[in-house]
């Protein structure tokens, strides 16, 4: 909380939604978790950032390998979760993820 404004992370994924906030506070819990060795946290910060940066080394034009490049990002991200993920984390992200956007009927 001293690195992130939390008035603001919860603004945007309230604006997001469930589908987008959920992910977002499970990544959120995952850096924030002892647990998780910290070769492991810069790697999902930098995946994550550059797989939210407007400009890509290979530009999303070129037909082909555009995509290329977000690919090894996705992939370096969804590796990450499958080795570091943890139930406790997911449960403390689904809890916040209902405080802040609670479902409704």
């Amino acid at each position: 909380s001293s690195v992130i404004d939390e008035g603001l992370f919860q603004k945007v994924l309230r604006a997001a939604g469930r589908s987008i906030a959920q992910p977002a506070l499970e990544a959120m819990e995952m850096l924030l978790d002892p647990s998780t060795p910290s070769q492991a946290k810069l790697t999902l910060l930098a995946a994550l950032t550059y797989l939210l940066m407007p400009a890509d080394l290979v530009p999303d034009i070129i037909p082909m390998v555009g995509f290329s490049d977000d690919l090894v990002a996705l992939t370096a991200v969804i590796s990450l979760w499958r080795n570091y993920m943890t139930p406790q984390m997911h449960a403390k992200a689904r809890e916040k993820l209902d405080k802040l956007i609670p479902l409704t009927r």
